[in-house]
């Protein structure tokens, strides 16, 4: 297969790699860390991106995009992963929130919130994992009940985990059981709700990725509008495969990977003819997993209007994934100890010990990859399951 990104997919990856040297440090490693100024870049780094209409690239005009094609999108993507995405939060609006919006939302509701995101003003999370409902979404448990004089409102009571951004987030896309007695495909409803309401309740998860990134998410009789609906009420889960869907396309982890191993090589300088044949050897056929991983996001990418979406989403994400802890365990094994300081004075100012720590979950976040694999085989399989 022969994916074409355009004419102008090298001026705009020059373009954007000349916006990152001038506005992002080069010992930037993402939003979420010990320091504030890491966040404050980010939203001003957007804002700018935003003012040259690169932020909703592939948005259409009348959302506030530019009217960009998916692949200049997937140049973006490319991009903005290999340096550390400096979007920082962003990218979940950009990537799904708003596709999704546009898909399902009503016309009120893509007024309300499209041109924010694009504008890059507000912050959106995803309230969906429980601690008995992971990978199982569809048996979530926290509930909407019915509320109101006419009863046309809900009350959500409950608990969310591992919710990204929770602690910097303006809206949440909230996942909850309006119909507990359903088949498990129609129990759920989406709610768009501002995490300024009453009942909301966000506290910190420690954890390996780093300060400020996961957490808990407690909803105490949180009141939920009619119009705060996202689709129709049953419909929750059909949105929420299609929003993972747009997720798991969304984020390039492959050209993390690639941009580690050409720093990496360039770091090593002379030392590379030094490595031991089995590094290198190893060095070469992740170079190989990586095209691949690339060329499956590319699939994915052109079919994503296709019934088999999902599936070719999936295995984007098993390559992409896998390949981020195959290149991990290969840096650390260059490095050696060293791999361990995580200082500026590490090689590549840290960078190798901040993507080991994240790969370690790759497998696990916006779906496990053993549930990447079923999607996938079912797909495959069709009839004969």
């Amino acid at each position: 297969m022969d994916y074409d990104l355009g004419d102008d997919a090298g001026s705009l990856r020059k373009h954007l790699r000349q916006l990152i040297s001038d506005h992002i440090p080069p010992d930037f490693l993402g939003a979420c860390t010990d320091d504030p100024q890491d966040l404050a870049i980010t939203e001003s780094f957007c804002k700018l991106l935003a003012s040259e209409g690169l932020l909703a690239l592939a948005w259409p005009k009348e959302h506030g995009g530019s009217g960009g094609s998916i692949w200049q999108q997937t140049v973006l993507r490319e991009e903005m992963w290999a340096h550390h995405e400096p979007r920082g939060p962003q990218y979940m609006g950009i990537n799904w929130v708003g596709p999704a919006l546009m898909r399902y939302g009503t016309a009120e509701q893509k007024a309300k919130h499209l041109s924010a995101i694009a504008s890059g003003e507000v912050v959106w999370c995803q309230g969906f994992s429980e601690p008995e409902a992971g990978t199982d979404l569809a048996s979530l448990r926290t509930s909407a009940v019915p509320d109101g004089p006419d009863e046309t409102g809900w009350r959500i009571t409950g608990q969310k985990v591992w919710t990204s951004y929770a602690q910097m987030a303006s809206w949440c896309v909230l996942a909850a059981c309006t119909h507990p007695d359903a088949p498990k495909s129609q129990r759920l409803t989406l709610f768009l709700i501002p995490m300024g309401r009453a009942g909301i309740t966000v506290r910190p998860i420690s954890s390996m990725l780093g300060p400020h990134h996961l957490n808990e998410l407690f909803l105490d009789g949180v009141r939920a509008f009619p119009d705060e609906v996202l689709g129709e009420p049953g419909d929750g889960w059909q949105i929420m495969r299609a929003a993972l869907a747009f997720e798991r396309v969304g984020i390039a982890r492959y050209a993390r990977c690639e941009s580690l191993l050409d720093r990496m090589q360039t770091h090593l300088g002379d030392d590379w003819d030094q490595l031991p044949e089995s590094i290198r050897a190893r060095w070469v056929r992740a170079l190989a997993d990586l095209r691949v991983a690339r060329l499956l996001a590319y699939r994915a990418v052109s079919l994503r209007d296709d019934p088999s979406a999902d599936a070719a989403a999936s295995a984007a994400r098993i390559a992409a994934t896998t390949c981020d802890q195959q290149i991990a365990e290969l840096l650390f094994d260059v490095l050696g100890p060293s791999a361990l300081d995580g200082g500026g004075t590490a090689a590549l100012r840290g960078a190798v010990e901040d993507h080991w720590r994240y790969a370690q979950a790759a497998t696990v976040a916006s779906g496990t990859i053993e549930v990447q694999r079923m999607l996938v085989a079912h797909e495959v399989l069709g009839g004969h399951r």
